[in-house]
């Protein structure tokens, strides 16, 4: 019968059919499923036999078998799928491993509604996009964080979103995505929101903080966390990101301010071509009209703040008189320029920090709007 199944288990079959003893062989059939010394004929009853095995009445001669053919690669698709399919204790292995398992298989298998098969399934070495997009949609908190944990899973910004959508309130989801390797920076940045409504929250409730004071502390943080996000993203990275900002109500002015003086013209332009509705080819164009009413227009358009605009004219005449050689120290020299030429302006300020000017002049719009 070849080395699957040896004369003396047939033997022992017939003379002590036990649960334990089948259980034993489904363990030996199951580790020679993958042998390379099985002829061709030898394999075909191993297969056989592992079907028969898949339907025995007892669980612990299931489980045993799906145990044994958890990383096989040749054992029948028709045998994974039943176990698969079959009670937790005996679908556990083939789910968290099975390589022969399909994703409609594992998809189908997801919305049958089992939470423990689904966190089995979300911490597979290899999980594709339509099956974590299923996890997100259907499954749990935890077995949604397992997901999230498994750097072999590829959950795309759409799924993150959906995620967020459904658990935005739990720790365990968004403290395990933050942590993965790679965010679209629109998703990271409503992770920072997330974490900053929470931090508002902690400050008033330990620390005796005003809801202002409180709320004043974690804009600033979110605001610069915003800005090292946005560097580097890409036209279409950076207008969804603007646009998802806009949309929640997160453009704040003191934020396109602290962008100009920081630097990043790039989300500066992204900012009012979607707070005015302007393309940014347009935006472009109006920022950098010599005589200055392109952006005054642009400005009123985007119903930004008037005490402002003069603060933004002078930084962005800094940064058009500043030469950048591509150092470490080009942002550096010019947010010291435009920090020092605003401060100059402005006899009320007294110091020579960003988050200080920013808040001094976001204190002005507010006391004018007042």
């Amino acid at each position: 019968m070849g080395p699957s199944l040896s004369q003396a288990d047939v033997v022992r079959l017939l003379a002590d059919p036990s649960p334990e003893v089948r259980a034993e062989v489904a363990v030996k059939v199951a580790g020679e499923l993958d042998s390379s010394h099985l002829t061709e004929k030898e394999l075909l009853l191993a297969q056989d036999l592992a079907r028969v095995m898949a339907r025995d009445v007892v669980v612990a001669v299931r489980a045993a078998l799906s145990e044994g053919l958890r990383r096989a690669t040749r054992v029948p698709h028709d045998v994974a799928l039943r176990l698969a399919s079959d009670v937790e204790a005996v679908a556990l292995p083939i789910l968290a491993d099975s390589i022969v398992l399909t994703d409609d298989d594992l998809v189908a298998i997801i919305r049958q509604g089992s939470a423990i098969k689904q966190g089995a399934i979300a911490g597979r070495p290899e999980v594709s996009e339509p099956v974590a997009d299923t996890l997100i949609a259907v499954a749990p908190e935890r077995a949604v964080a397992v997901l999230l944990g498994n750097a072999g899973a590829l959950v795309g910004a759409q799924g993150l979103g959906v995620a967020i959508d459904r658990f935005g309130d739990s720790s365990a989801v968004t403290e395990t995505m933050a942590r993965r390797e790679q965010l679209p920076v629109a998703v990271a940045e409503r992770l920072v929101a997330l974490v900053s409504d929470q931090l508002r929250e902690y400050l008033v409730s330990h620390h005796a903080l005003s809801p202002s004071v409180a709320t004043d502390i974690v804009l600033q943080s979110r605001e610069r966390t915003i800005l090292n996000l946005a560097i580097g993203s890409d036209g279409n990275e950076l207008g969804r990101l603007v646009a998802q900002m806009h949309q929640h109500g997160r453009l704040t002015p003191t934020l396109v301010l602290r962008s100009l003086c920081m630097g990043d013209l790039a989300f500066f332009e992204a900012v009012l071509a979607v707070m005015a509705n302007v393309p940014v080819v347009n935006t472009r164009i109006l920022i950098n009209d010599a005589g200055g009413t392109g952006l005054a227009a642009l400005w009123q358009r985007a119903a930004l703040p008037p005490r402002l605009l003069p603060a933004v004219r002078t930084a962005m005449e800094v940064l058009h008189g500043t030469t950048l050689d591509g150092g470490e120290h080009d942002i550096k020299r010019y947010r010291a320029r435009v920090v020092a030429r605003i401060l100059t302006q402005f006899d009320d300020f007294g110091a020579d920090d960003l988050d200080y000017l920013v808040d001094k002049l976001g204190g002005a719009v507010t006391a004018t709007a007042a």
